[in-house]
């Protein structure tokens, strides 16, 4: 019965029975490629301009999601094209073993210099470059772990994350996610020194009658509860993301829970990561989001807008009191990877920063989020089938609903998540659907990131072609 679960998970709240396809088949996939989905054909993309991309058959898609929260300045951005070519006339790659580099330098400079900052820091940060979301959070648990051993700290041995959270695909970080859908297959391996807390998500967890002070206290509660629990020096860190990405579908928290959630990690010497994977670098009307909640936190995970899709790139932000810990003491961190701040993803990312420092957008995306916002709820306020629309900036979600009254979730059986992605593909739209908003298995909601340049036009269009979608799945059901 377990395995029959884990595969009911995988088909439905996975997608990988709806996922989106031109063609289905029963037969073997003739691409060499090992694909997300073995029985799907893909449409092959062969070029993109602005927010737009096109396939072979010369079919256009409108970026509606920036693919995963990645493509921040759109598709083809000549300035950051132009960075990665002269980077690679001069130096493709040096190992990090032996040399630093231009772009890594400068890129870290700039991320110090706009990093969050209060009165108890000396607002200096120090950042480690990978490739991606997961090697960042991989890497931060890394790090922290033994800023905890230079400092003689070696019972502390666990982590505290949230339910229905995702920080990667690799071991750790699925053990500290809580995507029933992602862990269930592999639960097996996954490490048990990752406990879990309620996500701070009042749509779903605010109990009936609770009033916002409340479920506040009971929300960040729950942290210093689990400290508590497992012992006097146990806890390494507890990782949150500012505002939830794919699982939940772009939750802001509620006012003052991160304060809160500073305040008990101070109290305990447990270090505060922030995953910004999605939500950060302008994603939501600020470089960090974290800014919104006026904290500092310990580290800062990134990747996705980082690079904006140009090159694999991400990072871990780290104070320099904290990095200063293992300088002064063992003297060197003991990981690596063999693209750790390779230069010309590194270019790339500087790139994106002089973008961001010329041009003003992430200033833009904070008014023009609120006109998505507004255009949103014109369409969709009234929808019977959508009980709540959120987020931030452009990160924003729309969660779908059986009964507006009761705000109870369609069945997991019906893969709605995934059905909206097909007809959203048969529209011409890339969007974000997901799967198991609720409990890992029943519930959905379509996540919407879009490039940073969009218009109030290239809204309007994403709004008509994701309505269609969303009518004609519910109706398949219904």
């Amino acid at each position: 019965m377990v395995a029959v679960a884990v595969k009911l998970r995988l088909l439905y709240s996975y997608g990988a029975k709806f996922l989106i396809a031109n063609k289905m088949t029963n037969k073997s996939n003739s691409s060499r490629v090992f694909h997300r989905t073995l029985n799907a054909l893909f449409p092959q993309a062969v070029s993109a301009k602005g927010v737009y991309i096109s396939d072979s058959a010369g079919k256009q898609y409108l970026d509606g999601s920036g693919g995963a929260a990645v493509s921040c300045l759109g598709h083809g951005n000549q300035q950051i094209i132009d960075a990665i070519k002269q980077q690679l006339d001069k130096m493709a790659f040096a190992h990090t073993s032996f040399f630093t580099s231009e772009p890594a330098e400068e890129l870290a400079e700039k991320l110090s210099q706009k990093g969050p900052r209060d009165k108890t820091t000396n607002g200096a940060w120090r950042t480690y470059f990978v490739s991606g979301g997961s090697e960042a959070n991989e890497t931060a648990f890394k790090m922290a772990r033994q800023i905890m051993f230079e400092r003689g700290e070696t019972s502390r041995s666990h982590f505290i994350a949230r339910q229905q959270s995702y920080h990667g695909g690799t071991i750790a970080t699925m053990s500290a996610g809580g995507r029933a859908a992602s862990r269930d297959l592999y639960e097996p391996l996954l490490s048990t020194n990752f406990e879990k807390i309620m996500p701070c998500f009042p749509f779903r967890w605010q109990k009936s009658g609770e009033s916002d002070e409340a479920f506040l206290a009971r929300s960040s509660g729950e942290l210093e509860t689990m400290i508590e629990k497992l012992g006097d020096r146990r806890v390494i860190g507890f990782i949150a993301e500012t505002v939830s990405g794919a699982t939940l579908g772009a939750v802001p928290p509620v006012k003052g829970y991160f304060k809160e959630i500073r305040r008990i990690c101070d109290k305990y010497g447990v270090l505060m990561i922030i995953d910004e994977v999605m939500a950060g670098m302008g994603r939501c009307g600020k470089l960090f989001a974290i800014d919104e909640e006026g904290v500092v936190p310990d580290m800062i995970t990134l990747a996705k807008g980082l690079g904006g899709g140009y090159q694999p790139l991400g990072a871990v932000m780290v104070r320099e009191e904290l990095a200063q810990e293992i300088e002064q003491g063992s003297g060197a961190f003991v990981h690596g990877h063999t693209y750790v701040g390779h230069a010309a993803a590194c270019a790339a990312g500087a790139a994106v920063q002089r973008v961001f420092e010329e041009t003003g957008i992430i200033d833009e995306v904070a008014v023009k989020g609120e006109i998505l916002a507004a255009k949103l709820a014109q369409a969709f306020s009234d929808h019977p089938h959508i009980g709540d629309l959120r987020g931030r900036g452009f990160f924003r979600g729309i969660e779908l609903v059986k009964d507006r009254e009761t705000n109870e979730p369609f069945d997991g059986k019906h893969g709605l998540a995934m059905k909206i992605k097909k007809a959203a593909m048969d529209e011409g739209l890339i969007c974000y659907p997901m799967g198991g908003t609720v409990d890992g298995f029943n519930g959905d909601h379509v996540m919407l990131a879009p490039p940073f340049i969009y218009t109030p036009d290239h809204m309007d269009e994403l709004i008509e072609k994701l309505g269609r979608a969303i009518d004609k799945s519910i109706a398949g059901i219904c």
